[in-house]
């Protein structure tokens, strides 16, 4: 009978050196993150767009708001079934298309946020800045707290950007 030694435990080496670990800026992983939750709602959207073709939208949406127990001469219900007879495929098609491009150039901006690119900052920055004045407009129309929250978090997300850009520009210009 032989005693067996216990099994040694091996060490690893490493070949190759860990390398090191980058921390992302947290407030462009939040703007990316933003971004890229308004990518999936607004994909969403164009999914419904598809899903309604060839049917009658009118009847679909009455069907819903039975559905979720609305009261059919509210006003709100009564006007958007009477609106929901102008809807037709050619329509539902171009909100689709229109959804699925609005959605892939927000997760590209996302995207390219969360990696840190320099192109993402400035295509966020354009893209937010062009739509100020419409969230703007929209609220002198009709003033709700989804539209003020919404101007306030993208107001917030230009400001910052802005500053971003401008400092990376003041210190390249320094270093010229």
């Amino acid at each position: 009978m032989s005693i067996q030694a216990p099994p040694r435990q091996m060490t690893r080496t490493l070949r190759h050196p860990v390398a090191k670990h980058r921390t992302h800026n947290k407030w462009l992983v939040m703007i990316a993150a933003y971004k890229l939750l308004q990518a999936l709602l607004i994909a969403l959207i164009g999914v419904g767009a598809r899903h309604l073709l060839h049917k009658d939208v009118g009847d679909e949406l009455a069907t819903l708001a039975d559905h979720m127990h609305f009261n059919s001469e509210w006003h709100l219900v009564t006007f958007v079934l009477d609106k929901a007879s102008l809807v037709n495929d050619p329509l539902l098609r171009r909100i689709g298309l229109v959804a699925f491009s609005f959605a892939a150039i927000s997760m590209i901006e996302g995207i390219g946020l969360y990696l840190e690119k320099i192109w993402a900052e400035y295509l966020t920055l354009a893209i937010t800045a062009s739509f100020l004045p419409w969230e703007i407009f929209e609220i002198f129309r009709h003033i709700t707290a989804i539209r003020v929250a919404l101007l306030a978090l993208n107001l917030l997300v230009f400001l910052y950007l802005l500053k971003l850009v401008s400092n990376r520009e003041k210190q390249k210009a320094r270093q010229s």
